[in-house]
């Protein structure tokens, strides 16, 4: 008997109001880094119609120009049109910043403190965090996420570019893809919302997208005559972006992670240093089950670990094969113990964590990118060796 399912992941463009949140708070993580790589950034950023709120506690040396920081954000997403009341040059700045608090600062620093029970670096909460990975995509991502992310670069792609100059900055997407057993065997549905000048017509932008953007990117195998495609439901989408809705930092922490597939613990990633577990652990984690997929000790894998906070050691580590391993899992538990530390201090050092690289991970998810330490397979040897 055949298992058969839907399975929906969404993602947001750039120009996303969260989006444009989490690219302020990131870019100025970065800036913090590239001078001052010990710098503590815990950095939450509101924006709505004509106003920017960066607020949070940021303890570093860098010398910092909030405001030049936030702008240069904002343009290069692409908020630079004289009909956006969100606008690059024109949105009123508002910082409240404070340092990190001593009482957390002294769990997090690699130093003895009263009361605290090891000199070791801990962790900078407590909480849990999860990583994932599956067979579904060369990435080894789960294939509806990875599906959504690529409309939204393309469509990223050809605004930045100019070639549809109609094209405005705010877009989501999403893709409902048909499951048989286990696999993604077809697309039954694909959302696309853009925002876009007044001028266009709602027939043009429908042909744009399913004839320049969806089956340009999406695979043309799993795409029938029984896909749906639904351009700007709604039927108008001109006023977006900040304008249009309120924008949060950490608010799409589904988007940036797995898509719902695997699960979240619940700490956003964006503003944060890597002494905060809720981002660097999510990064291990992904680390880890990357390897064991790649390893072909599992067809699907989620790890999940805890910390409690100041303290160095996790206080559980999790891994769920969904039935799919090759060995037993007590097996794989053991070799990831030995190949992996997940310390805080080992995981930044071990994921080289402290440069200014966030500015890459924040739009299209933070996995199944190229070039990001997380994202590579060099444990797969040593953990074979190991089982």
């Amino acid at each position: 008997m055949t298992d058969r399912y839907i399975f929906s992941s969404e993602s947001v463009g750039e120009g996303h109001p969260d989006k444009v949140a989490d690219t302020i708070s990131d870019a100025v993580l970065d800036a913090c880094l590239t001078t001052d790589k010990y710098s503590r950034v815990a950095c939450e950023t509101f924006v709505k119609s004509n106003v920017v709120v960066i607020g949070g506690e940021i303890t570093t040396k860098a010398k910092l120009d909030f405001e030049k920081i936030a702008r240069n954000a904002i343009r290069e997403i692409g908020y630079v049109n004289d009909d956006d009341v969100f606008h690059a040059d024109k949105v009123f700045i508002n910082l409240l910043v404070t340092q990190q608090s001593p009482d957390i600062a002294q769990g997090v620093d690699a130093r003895k403190a009263v009361g605290k029970k090891t000199a070791r670096q801990g962790a900078g909460d407590q909480g849990l965090m999860f990583g994932y990975a599956s067979n579904e995509t060369p990435e080894l991502m789960p294939a509806p996420i990875m599906f959504a992310h690529r409309l939204g670069r393309e469509l990223t792609k050809i605004r930045k570019s100019g070639a549809v100059p109609w094209l405005r900055p705010d877009a989501k997407s999403q893709v409902s893809v048909v499951y048989e057993n286990g696999k993604p065997v077809a697309i039954s549905n694909v959302v696309i919302s853009t925002q876009h000048a007044e001028s266009v017509k709602h027939g043009e932008i429908e042909r744009f997208c399913i004839e320049h953007v969806i089956r340009k990117v999406l695979p043309a195998k799993m795409l029938s005559d029984k896909t749906q495609f639904l351009i700007n439901p709604t039927g108008r989408f001109v006023i977006g972006g900040p304008q249009g809705d309120t924008g949060l930092t950490g608010r799409k922490i589904i988007v940036d992670s797995y898509g719902g597939m695997g699960r979240h613990g619940g700490g956003a990633f964006s503003g944060k240093d890597p002494s905060k577990v809720d981002r660097s652990a999510a990064y291990m984690g992904r680390w880890v089950a990357k390897n064991i997929v790649a390893a072909k000790l599992a067809e699907r894998c989620e790890v999940q670990f805890a910390y409690a906070i100041g303290h160095p050691d996790p206080v559980s580590v999790h891994i769920d094969t969904f039935g799919t391993s090759a060995v037993p899992a007590s097996k794989i538990v053991r070799a990831v113990n030995r190949v992996f530390s997940f310390q805080p201090a080992d995981i930044i050092d071990q994921l080289n964590l402290r440069r200014p690289i966030y500015s890459q991970t924040t739009n299209y998810g933070h996995f199944g990118k190229k070039g990001l330490t997380w994202e590579a397979t060099d444990k797969v040897k040593a953990l074979l060796k190991a089982i």
